[in-house]
């Protein structure tokens, strides 16, 4: 087939300033001549490509809207956007990979944590030098992350923490843990350190989703955190969930990344394979597919757009954030579903994408709140009423 081509049938690239479109293109670049001749064989054996850390980190994907003095590229939120949106073209786990590192890592060393600890590991962290973990999701409380059983008690100058964190996006290979624990005072984050005693990250396997992503599980038994180690501006469960938001953010960019891919190649497929004598896209079920399929990813594209201006003027909220994590991420993986059966056969080779694509959404659209509890959060907007309960 041929290179990637963008479905833009609202023009959008004319919204874009000339340094976002900059952004994107090197990141395209990027991930079709080094990623992309490898996900497949990463995504069979399970494994995800730690060798390419550096060169994200060169490309300036790691925390890009951090500013420069802490290592940051000081990008602007839209820039972001469409960094998700490129990487996860290629594939969820690379995405992934790197809104851990961004959003669930250095944003809260940034936003909650001492001077000293910004100076320690978020320039480590925007060159690729260290890779940090976000340790809130527990064997039973995912969810509700507000019934976590991880606990943290003070022990003099030290905080002891005990439990465990399941489904850690980059765990194992984690130089920094920020871990979120129940104590007296309600919960607070800590930064836990490779190799502390008591701490270990096992590699969960047997997926059939982000194969080529690291997920881990976080064992805390009697670890102690110096208090130097706490987040000081952490308080309470809106961090945490302050955090998500931003993930949840660069995911509603993402999984259009993710359609995109899908869509072209489903279009190009079309028009190449030949069935009854003419080509597929000449069909109009065929038509009819690729028609709506479109429609659904540029109505996200626009809602992506808008969501960036917003989020770098200040004025975006939490249940916006929601709306489109929920309503990308469930169109992305409706076109994934519809792209694969437009493959045939075809549709379940890792010769071809739309297959890939599709496992990998099923995790996203249940990681960094789940469909249900998406729906629930814009409908607690709405009427005033929370409804979780």
């Amino acid at each position: 087939m041929d290179a990637f081509r963008q479905l833009d049938y609202m023009n959008l690239d004319d919204e874009f300033s000339e340094e976002e479109l900059m952004v994107r293109d090197a990141i395209r670049t990027w991930v079709g001549e080094r990623f992309m001749p490898t996900v497949a064989e990463h995504f069979e054996a399970g494994t995800f490509p730690t060798e390419m850390t550096g060169e994200l980190g060169e490309l300036g994907v790691f925390g890009p809207t951090v500013p420069e003095e802490y290592g940051g590229a000081g990008m602007n939120s839209v820039s972001y956007g469409l960094i998700c949106q490129e990487l996860e073209r290629g594939d969820s786990g690379l995405r992934s990979f790197v809104s851990v590192q961004g959003s669930l890592v250095m944003y809260p060393i940034l936003a909650y944590g001492s001077e000293a600890q910004k100076r320690e590991w978020l320039p480590q962290m925007a060159s690729g030098q260290a890779i940090g973990c976000f340790g809130l999701t527990e064997p039973d409380f995912g969810s509700n992350p507000g019934g976590m059983l991880t606990t943290a008690k003070r022990d003099g100058d030290d905080w002891i923490l005990n439990g465990r964190k399941m489904w850690i996006t980059n765990g194992t290979v984690s130089q920094v843990a920020v871990v979120w624990a129940r104590t007296e005072d309600g919960v607070r984050g800590f930064l836990v350190r490779e190799g502390t005693k008591g701490y270990s990250a096992p590699e969960q396997k047997h997926k059939f989703s982000l194969r080529a992503s690291i997920t881990s599980e976080l064992v805390l038994e009697d670890v102690r955190v110096p208090e130097s180690d706490r987040l000081p501006g952490a308080i309470g469960l809106k961090a945490p969930l302050s955090c998500l938001t931003q993930a949840r953010y660069g995911i509603a960019w993402g999984a259009t990344g993710a359609a995109l891919a899908c869509f072209d190649e489903a279009l190009q497929y079309a028009g190449e394979r030949v069935v009854f004598d003419k080509p597929l896209a000449g069909f109009q079920l065929a038509q009819k597919k690729l028609a709506d399929m479109a429609t659904d990813i540029t109505l996200a594209q626009l809602a992506q757009l808008r969501l960036g201006r917003l989020k770098d003027a200040g004025k975006v909220t939490p249940a916006q954030v929601s709306m489109f994590k929920r309503n990308n991420v469930h169109k992305a993986l409706e076109v994934s579903r519809i792209c694969r059966d437009m493959l045939g056969a075809n549709g379940i080779s890792l010769e071809y994408n739309v297959g890939r694509h599709m496992c990998n959404l099923e995790s996203v659209i249940t990681y960094e709140g789940t469909h249900d509890i998406h729906t629930l959060a814009i409908g607690h907007e709405l009427t005033g009423i929370p409804a979780y309960r």
